[in-house]
């Protein structure tokens, strides 16, 4: 296959969704209103588990991580999405892809480690509750966030580096709604075979593994809570993973419908939809997930409301 320097492309044109003026504007509606109340929202239990003593706990402190994870999230592709419906100029730099595709792939390998995280949290909460404070602690979980957020921008500088220096010489033409690893592998006019197989291998490393120890947890998990005598007790204990529960299948399951699958050309717009969902409803829905059916939380804003009133 020919090379061409790379230095010769300035730009890409992101197809994003075409549809009528119409349906530009429910999508542009549709998307602002996702990215406000991911930003507020994430923002909001950010702040309480800041402000409040009694949500100082490992499974609030992994939940502001992916609370700030999915904040930087939504808006690394987001805002140029909605600038792309509300313009028509889907034209987007070769520096700013290369940066997006930076920040999209470090925030979605962040989330894949803090959702491990707080697994393994779960794990230890209900399997190991007598070790829980010791095996918990303050510095055990400052450390393994500060491995979740210190491998995910080494592995995605890495992936980032090896994209930069591919060439784009037969199309620039993006089929997605941002500048996403795999479309731009598949664009490139360069040999990719090695590229591919090496992604390959840091998917299973990266994304396979950390959901394997997930779904081990939670089969001991669910192993200890049937030994659980009374039902009361059972409930109890299910209902602290429940939430967790809730956002890894919501994070989970598009990815894999997405990666998995075989390709074809007639469900790329198909993909762009679904890849909607983990890139922005699952970070809108956290919110609900973690706020809606969460006693610590309500009780936390709540309180934050009484004493906010007391000073009015």
């Amino acid at each position: 296959m020919d090379e061409c320097p790379n230095t010769t492309l300035k730009e890409f044109h992101i197809l994003g969704f075409p549809t009528s003026e119409t349906g530009q504007l429910t999508l542009f509606i549709g998307v602002l209103t996702m990215y406000f109340l991911t930003i507020l929202g994430n923002l909001i239990i950010i702040t309480l588990i800041s402000l409040t003593s009694v949500l100082h706990t490992p499974m609030y402190f992994f939940l502001c991580n992916l609370s700030l994870v999915d904040v930087t999230y939504v808006s690394t592709t987001l805002p140029k999405l909605l600038s792309i419906t509300i313009t028509q100029d889907n034209r987007i730099s070769f520096h700013d892809c290369i940066t997006q595709l930076y920040f999209f792939t470090f925030c979605a390998i962040c989330d894949i480690f803090v959702l491990t995280s707080m697994a393994y949290d779960r794990y230890v909460a209900v399997c190991r509750p007598l070790q829980y404070t010791m095996m918990m602690n303050k510095n055990v979980c400052i450390t393994i966030s500060l491995f979740c957020w210190l491998i995910s921008a080494l592995n995605s500088l890495l992936l980032t580096l090896l994209t930069s220096v591919l060439s784009f010489c037969n199309s620039h033409k993006i089929n997605h709604f941002f500048c996403d690893l795999k479309t731009l592998t598949a664009l490139s006019s360069s040999d990719t075979k090695s590229r591919e197989i090496f992604m390959l291998f840091q998917d299973i490393l990266i994304a396979c593994v950390p959901f394997s120890l997930t779904i081990i947890s939670y089969v001991k998990i669910i192993r200890t809570i049937l030994k659980i005598r009374t039902s009361e007790g059972r409930l109890k204990a299910f209902s602290s993973c429940t939430s967790h529960l809730n956002t890894v299948i919501l994070f989970y399951g598009p990815i894999l419908f997405v990666y998995i699958k075989p390709e074809s050309d007639h469900s790329k717009e198909q993909d762009n939809l679904i890849s909607m969902l983990y890139v922005a409803v699952v970070p809108m829905l956290n919110l609900f997930v973690y706020s809606l059916r969460n006693k610590d939380v309500l009780g936390a804003i709540r309180k934050l409301t009484s004493y906010r009133s007391s000073l009015l």
